[in-house]
């Protein structure tokens, strides 16, 4: 079977996606992305809207009740859920096989995984 044509996700979709495993808004959105990535994921609020609206197109996340009708709130689809999860098992499939290689060398790396 191949790999789902979604994928890879990219660094920006995948932690949007994580972040919407509770419902958020955008602004909690943006600050939770860039506190999943440890800073590393910054965004401006144009280029998250524009991933909230494909992502929408794509049935991964979609608008979800709000007590407050200024903010529209979002949550993680099944579908949504899924091809995280498929991502994860991607990567972490990547890293597994990497440990293995680099472990099986006997050499020091710099990098710790």
């Amino acid at each position: 079977m191949g790999r789902d044509k979604h994928l890879p996700l990219t660094e920006t979709v995948y932690y949007i996606l994580l972040a919407l495993h509770e419902p958020a808004h955008g602004y909690l959105i943006l600050q939770k992305v860039e506190e999943l990535s440890g800073g590393q994921v910054r965004m401006a609020a144009g280029t998250l809207y524009g991933a909230i609206e494909n992502l929408i197109k794509l049935k991964f996340i979609e608008p979800a009740g709000s007590v407050d009708s200024r903010r529209k709130v979002y949550v993680i689809t099944e579908a949504g859920r899924t091809v995280l999860s498929l991502d994860f098992e991607r990567m972490s499939h990547m890293l597994e096989t990497t440990r293995r290689i680099w472990n099986s060398d006997g050499r020091e790396h710099n990098a710790e995984i």
